[in-house]
């Protein structure tokens, strides 16, 4: 076919309104919004005609919060339990986790039982002095679903949640339905490996700071490994994420937490969340929660960039408030896809330099760590480098044994 000027110029045209298009969407998916999702994945909880027959007639139970929703054509969306009220389901009552149903209450802060002011359902807390629902909490329920957003990193209290509630499913006999969603961080593994003696609901198995799993595949593991309390199984159904591998780069259209507000906070949380073991804040009472690290007692001759931690949503009481903070900005460099230590290294020198009084470790890192091996290390003069070189042979054994669970590739 002949191509006359008319044409090539209409191409041109074209080309290039899909060259922005591609650029715009993948600055959605790995820049510092969440405005945008990939619309190819279908998440767990979209596809109803699934799941919609096990519900019916039963008396259900739900694990949400404000992540557990079903995504509309119109790039809107409506909660899980909304929808499933609205299609007749007879949902019983709603189970929350840490940061409550709604999503705004402050990381370690207890989360209460009270009642939905939107569809009068009681909610049970699973953070605070109950983790676990009781038999007296699923008296009368015949079905548990699970839908709530995970980053993939072992210390983020959902997959402690997810383990108390198979828990006390299977004791009590009651199935639970998986809805999954993809894993923001599921493209790679890495960090020590949590030893038994350091189980804590921030670490409640023998897996690396990074997982690599779905929710999904994670319950799998679970019951697999049988660590379960007395090896029990949990009746188990799992609804896949369609057109997902792990491969996926995936950009979360909800904040998951508060203080998890975009891609680039969910990239550095693995590297970052060890300075909650510490005297360094990571941005709470700030608007880059995650993305930036400083602390009072260091200098600016030691770092220029400064903040000053002040109360905000997700941060009644921030670490450091009101005081100037001296550290680093890392809200706009490259995504790590890795767990990254240089800087936990370097302000344990600069620290250990300024010779202040204040302790530079307090005992949640080891809790975080899930190991005393790190703290050792840092302090024995180890680089970042040969403290990841640790790691090989425990992420190496653990792959081994993530692989019998995996549902996508």
């Amino acid at each position: 076919m002949k191509l006359t000027l008319a044409k090539f110029l209409v191409l041109l045209i074209v080309f290039g309104l899909y060259s922005c298009n591609c650029k715009e969407n993948n600055r959605a998916i790995n820049g510092n919004t969440n405005s945008k999702k990939d619309v190819s994945i279908v998440v767990g909880a979209n596809q109803t005609e699934k799941y919609i027959s096990i519900l019916k007639d039963k008396k259900v139970a739900i694990v949400a919060n404000q992540t557990s929703v079903i995504f509309k054509r119109d790039s809107t969306y409506a909660h899980l339990v909304d929808t499933l009220l609205a299609r007749n389901i007879i949902v019983s009552k709603v189970f929350a986790p840490e940061h409550g149903f709604r999503g705004k209450a402050d990381a370690g802060e207890h989360v209460y039982d009270g009642i939905d002011t939107k569809t009068g359902l009681p909610i049970t807390s699973l953070y605070g002095k109950n983790r676990k629902p009781s038999p007296k909490m699923l008296q009368d329920i015949d079905v548990v679903i699970y839908d709530i957003q995970d980053v993939g990193v072992r210390f983020y209290t959902y997959i402690g949640t997810l383990h108390y509630v198979m828990e006390a499913c299977a004791e009590a006999n009651i199935p639970l339905l998986i809805l999954d969603r993809p894993n923001p961080n599921a493209h790679y593994i890495d960090g020590p490996i949590l030893e038994k003696e350091y189980k804590s609901f921030v670490g409640m198995h023998s897996v690396p700071i990074v997982h690599g799993m779905t929710i999904g595949e994670y319950a799998k593991m679970i019951n697999g490994e049988k660590w379960l309390e007395g090896g029990v199984q949990c009746d188990i159904t799992v609804i896949p994420v369609k057109n997902y591998t792990h491969q996926t780069l995936y950009s979360l259209p909800i904040k998951p937490s508060p203080n998890l507000p975009n891609d680039q906070s969910i990239d550095l949380y693995a590297s970052l969340c060890f300075f909650e073991g510490t005297d360094v804040s990571i941005g709470r009472g700030t608007d880059k929660q995650f993305q930036i690290v400083g602390s009072p007692n260091y200098q600016v001759a030691d770092f220029e960039y400064q903040f000053t931690p002040k109360p905000n949503n997700g941060a009644k009481h921030p670490k450091h408030q009101d005081k100037i903070c001296y550290g680093y900005d890392l809200s706009e460099i490259t995504p790590q896809n890795k767990v990254n230590l240089k800087w936990l290294v370097e302000f344990y020198n600069t620290h250990k330099k300024n010779t202040s009084d204040v302790q530079f470790y307090n005992q949640f890192f080891i809790k975080l760590a899930g190991t005393e091996k790190l703290q050792k290390q840092i302090e024995q003069g180890l680089s970042a480098e040969e403290i990841r070189a640790t790691w090989k042979d425990g992420l190496d054994s653990y792959k081994t044994i993530r692989n019998k669970y995996l549902i996508y590739e």
